[in-house]
């Protein structure tokens, strides 16, 4: 690409040698991500992957895509762009768990005012650490450079997940029935979902935020918000091994009230005690800045809940314990019972 440059280009706005150091910078960060099946490396016209088709009976491929919403705000407004592609990853793969499919590999999309190579590899070092916390190879993606469409400082990060998963072991809802448990899967914060609220309510843009904040455990505001979604695929897959898994729920933008019932069959709902849901401060915090009702915060964000899996009540012990190797503080949030209530919250 010795002679690849164009002025007129340029002073359009479009600087396309800054895309071939933002590749150069971001090869270290995608080759941690290498797995077996990788064919190709970054830079060609298309991500290969050759899957393991190895003691798959009937392979189906899961795909999921998804974007970070405007909580890239906060990564603007705080100038850190590192972790903010964590939030990409975990929005697509912890989608397709709920399927039980492992993610295999991701790609993702840049779009931004001015292409900043460090800034650019900052981010995607952000997507390699969420691709290698579950599994899955960044096999390529795209950066476009955008003048008068994108201001200079910011961008937008989006991202298209492909995991695979056999056909006679994939989650069936169908299966679940009244007397089941709920297992509750902690949050790491807000994760990715009602930013828009969020930014209202602390009005961001004018807040202080890197001070501390007592409500927040002395965390500051800025820190608190930014933190990475957390990503639960390899818990979920170890828990698959060890019990049946019935249904899996992925609690993002909707909370409760309209990503429970999505793992539930006609005629059942979830019955779930308001006080044994573990909720984070932040959201406490958030409820009286806002004025915000219970069922409103209920309804728009996880709580303190990221994920919740549905299994038979003998195995609730064992799939705690399973859980708690892995990683993850889990506790039984709710059982489920007959009704077309969906979420019933006492």
């Amino acid at each position: 690409m010795k002679n690849s440059r164009s002025d007129a280009y340029a002073a359009s706005g479009v600087d396309i040698t800054a895309g071939y150091q933002a590749v150069k910078l971001m090869k270290e960060h995608v080759a941690r991500t290498t797995t077996e099946g990788v064919m190709s490396d970054v830079g060609g016209f298309g991500g290969l992957f050759a899957p393991d088709m190895k003691g798959v009976e009937e392979p189906v491929l899961v795909s999921g895509t998804d974007g970070v919403g405007t909580k890239l705000k906060l990564a603007f407004l705080m100038d850190k762009h590192d972790t903010i592609g964590i939030d990409c990853v975990a929005m697509c793969v912890n989608d397709i768990i709920c399927c039980g499919a492992k993610p295999l590999f991701f790609l993702d999309y840049i779009a931004c005012g001015k292409n900043y190579p460090e800034r650019i590899a900052q981010i995607v070092s952000g997507v390699a650490e969420g691709c290698v916390q579950s599994g899955a190879a960044l096999i390529g993606g795209e950066t476009a450079e955008m003048p008068g469409f994108y201001d200079e400082e910011e961008y937008d990060l989006a991202g298209f997940a492909v995991g695979m998963a056999d056909k006679s072991k994939m989650l069936d809802k169908s299966s679940v029935k009244a007397g089941d448990v709920i297992i509750a899967l902690p949050s790491s914060g807000v994760h990715s979902n009602g930013f828009s609220l969020v930014r209202k309510v602390f009005d961001v843009e004018n807040a202080d935020l890197k001070a501390p904040v007592d409500r927040l455990d002395g965390a500051s505001l800025g820190e608190t918000l930014l933190t990475p979604t957390k990503i639960y695929v390899k818990p979920v897959l170890a828990l698959m091994d060890k019990v049946q898994v019935k249904s899996v729920a992925h609690i993002t933008g909707g909370g409760f009230y309209e990503n429970i019932p999505r793992s539930l069959p006609e005629g059942l709902s979830a019955k779930i005690k308001k006080e044994d849901v573990r909720v984070l401060p932040i959201f406490d915090y958030l409820a009286e800045a806002g004025d915000i009702s219970e069922h409103d915060m209920f309804n728009t964000f996880n709580m303190g809940v990221g994920m919740i899996c549905v299994i038979d009540a003998e195995d609730a012990y064992e799939a705690i314990s399973c859980l708690g190797e892995n990683g993850e503080d889990a506790y039984i949030l709710g059982e489920i019972v007959e009704g077309s209530e969906g979420v019933i919250l006492w």
